[in-house]
């Protein structure tokens, strides 16, 4: 199976199968939101997991553009699907990665990731039977998962947008607050008051309380949204970015590192499987990496557009 890679198991597969779309005809039915350009910040000067490159602190000019106030919805991708007969990598590949507590009982899995197992291939998990063929179909009101860098770039690419970049992703994360930790400021998210996203409550991976509402994904527009008006930038799903993962730490475990995830696309805001006892890459510094060919049940993204 994949990589070791706690937040997103990877392929072993190493093809790099290219969807075929059609450029710019389709039009994203979500919801955007207009972000001003400036001197954004990127990074933070206390990385909390540092292996990941998630510092230093720095500025970076952006460009004004708009994204999509939600991750790229179920009912969203099947309209592109409805229009293009697109075929997802899952689809292709005939399996992808689920969360173990989501695997329907009727279904058989005995393939774990290493160092990961509580995620399981499951054959005929898509974005449109996310746990798995012997399961109901997907919520249309829920982000769209089990969708790779590849298929990002597709629905993008029919739609006339683009993924964001880091530095866009951070910015519009922030919500004009500037240096904070979470889209929301600087409180820590906890496991029974302060609930502002969707994501791990109880000890993970064997006890979730769910407290939140949630035991998995949230519809794409759940909690407040930030300052900007983006909802999901913390939790619930990880968006694709358009950039690779690159590490700009020399440190040995920087190195080491980037050696196993070299070829990966960045990935950003953590899921609903995050939590403080194991893994808070839901702050807005906070990176990781996958495959381009990769999907998981937790992994989605949000679309840009530039301004003519």
């Amino acid at each position: 199976m994949g990589q070791t890679n706690c937040c997103s198991p990877a392929r072993d597969d190493r093809d790099r199968l290219t969807p075929i779309s059609q450029t710019g005809v389709g039009v994203h039915l979500g919801a955007l939101c207009d972000i001003l350009g400036g001197s954004g910040l990127i990074g933070t000067n206390h990385p909390v997991i540092k292996p990941d490159g998630e510092g230093p602190l720095r500025k970076s000019k952006i460009k004004p553009f708009r994204i999509g106030q939600t991750p790229v919805s179920n009912r969203e991708f099947a309209a592109f699907v409805d229009e293009t007969s697109f075929v997802s990598e899952a689809e292709r590949f005939g399996w992808s990665f689920v969360f173990y507590a989501q695997v329907p009982k009727s279904q058989q899995t005995v393939q774990g990731s290493q160092g990961a197992q509580w995620w399981r291939r499951v054959d005929g998990a898509t974005w449109n039977q996310p746990t798995g063929p012997h399961s109901p179909a997907y919520d249309p009101d829920h982000p769209a998962v089990h969708l790779s860098w590849n298929d990002a770039q597709a629905y993008c690419t029919w739609a006339g947008g683009r993924l964001p970049r880091e530095a866009e992703w951070e910015h519009a994360a922030r919500g004009g607050l500037g240096n904070v930790i979470y889209p929301w400021g600087n409180a820590d998210p906890d496991d029974s008051h302060h609930l502002p996203c969707n994501i791990w409550q109880g000890q993970f991976p064997t006890h979730n309380m769910a407290t939140d509402g949630y035991a998995f994904t949230s519809p794409a527009q759940s909690f407040a949204a930030n300052g900007y008006g983006l909802y999901g930038m913390a939790g619930n799903v990880w968006d694709w970015t358009a950039d690779l993962f690159r590490i700009k730490s020399l440190s040995k475990s920087g190195k080491a590192q980037a050696a196993t995830m070299r070829g990966y696309r960045l990935i950003k805001g953590g899921s609903y499987l995050c939590h403080a006892s194991y893994c808070t890459r839901y702050r807005i510094a906070a990176r990781t990496g996958n495959s381009p060919d990769s999907s998981t049940g937790h992994t989605g993204f949000r679309i840009v557009f530039d301004y003519d």
